[in-house]
């Protein structure tokens, strides 16, 4: 039918921008780039004008831009690319982020969850041989009991939900307290050692399978003005992962009380900072700066769903779990999630909205301002990219400006049937990755 109307060579220029994705943003309206004479203000020709109506799909498509792998996985993948050159140049420079980063001290760092009740897991010797679970299985790697409690009814599902709502202000409070460390160990004051040093860091947050938050961070010293200054002679790895060790320990965050029960959250014990180019990472293989990226970056990219078999979307009715495929330890928790966001004392956390995400809810992936580029710049300067190499339009000449007059409604999300059809059989165009396609 689209090869009839004779709109198919146009509709397929129109979806390879979209890089693959398939659930892009629909919109209509239109957008119209005027050239102003910069002396008068005068508004003169028409430099490049785009109407909805006029396009192939008759709506201007928008990728979704969705970092989840279950929902878009072309978006997720370049998600998970920026993610990796975000922390790549907070590790060796570039995207406008000095090679001298590079010589700072840095470390590789993970930070786990307590635990809430004995789970399936496969625990090891020292020479890397399974030893039986508490169950008394030695469970395979992709068992699918591995992290679900050994007695559920035991389990603490409600510490557990109530952790992840409170991951992210224990990390800030960490955060804090790290500063303080590093500034004891340098024998300086809090207010002193913001003019000899700061601490940068970005991290990611990943499920454990038991449906726990951990996070996964990189940590450098730099000088008082980020990456741009060297860190003083004081600064080392070994100052800065006892620093973090302390910090770890110290760090901890007040929850609320439910029923005469009050909870106060910390770190779980298992805390593992290794110094980046060690050989003591994944089996012996170097800690490399391109080895923690890529590590970190697979993460951005996963939810709860990926790790806990939960929902990779929120729900609006606790009867909505009925119908959906879950284990039994991911249902639980979103239940307990609920149950709890019912509470008025609890409305702050937000706990239904987020029940799909077993309580967390804030961005997977976190960085300080000073670490290196941000994921907004990346995307910015695609765009621009993308705009450079789009068809030639009208220029403004000396002494003019343009002014953009735009106007977009929201029509709908998706591919129709043929669209799909047509889309699916189209490689991504180079260079489109996370543009609107005109």
């Amino acid at each position: 039918m689209l090869a009839s109307l004779g709109t198919l060579p146009e509709l397929a220029h129109q979806l390879s921008g979209l890089g693959g994705c398939t659930r892009p943003v629909r919109l209509d309206g239109h957008r119209t780039e005027h050239a102003v004479d910069t002396a008068t203000g005068e508004i003169g020709r028409v430099l490049h004008h785009l109407d909805s109506a006029a396009l192939p799909a008759g709506q201007l498509l928008v990728r979704c831009n969705n970092r989840r792998a279950t929902r878009c996985p072309a978006c997720a993948e370049t998600y998970r690319r920026d993610t990796f050159h975000l922390i790549t140049a907070g590790l060796r420079g570039g995207k406008g982020t000095p090679e001298r980063v590079g010589t700072h001290p840095r470390v590789f760092a993970t930070f786990t969850a307590p635990g809430f009740g004995p789970v399936h897991n496969r625990p090891t010797d020292g020479r890397g041989t399974v030893r039986p679970c508490r169950c008394g299985t030695r469970h395979d790697q992709d068992d699918d009991v591995l992290g679900t409690p050994l007695d559920p009814d035991r389990y603490d599902y409600e510490a557990a939900v109530l952790w992840n709502a409170h991951a992210g202000a224990l990390w800030r409070r960490f955060s804090i307290y790290l500063r303080r460390e590093v500034a004891k160990r340098a024998g300086l004051t809090q207010r002193a050692f913001r003019d000899h040093a700061r601490v940068s860091f970005a991290k990611v947050a990943e499920y454990q399978k038991r449906g726990a938050v951990h996070f996964h961070a990189v940590i450098r010293l730099d000088g008082p003005e980020g990456g741009d200054t060297p860190p003083p002679a004081w600064a080392t790895a070994e100052l800065l992962t006892d620093a973090i060790r302390a910090a770890t320990l110290a760090a901890q965050v007040d929850g609320p009380e439910i029923d005469g029960r009050a909870h106060t959250f910390a770190f779980g014990r298992q805390l593992d900072v290794r110094t980046i180019r060690s050989a003591d990472f994944d089996g012996g293989q170097e800690l490399t700066e391109r080895a923690v990226a890529a590590y970190i970056a697979k993460y951005a990219t996963k939810g709860a769903e990926t790790a806990t078999g939960t929902l990779d979307r929120p729900i609006r009715f606790l009867a909505e779990l009925a119908q959906a495929r879950l284990t039994e330890h991911a249902r639980r928790m979103v239940r307990t999630a609920w149950t709890l966001g019912a509470r008025p004392e609890l409305a702050d956390l937000r706990l239904r909205a987020w029940a799909h995400m077993l309580g967390f809810r804030g961005h997977f992936s976190t960085k300080s301002r000073r670490y290196s580029t941000t994921l907004g710049a990346l995307r910015d300067a695609r765009a621009e990219w993308r705009r450079a190499q789009a068809a030639a339009t009208a220029e403004p000449q000396h002494g003019e400006t343009t002014l953009v007059l735009a106007h977009w409604a929201f029509a709908g999300t998706g591919l129709s049937t043929a669209e799909a059809w047509l889309a699916a059989s189209l490689a991504p165009a180079p260079g489109t990755e996370g543009e609107p396609t005109t």
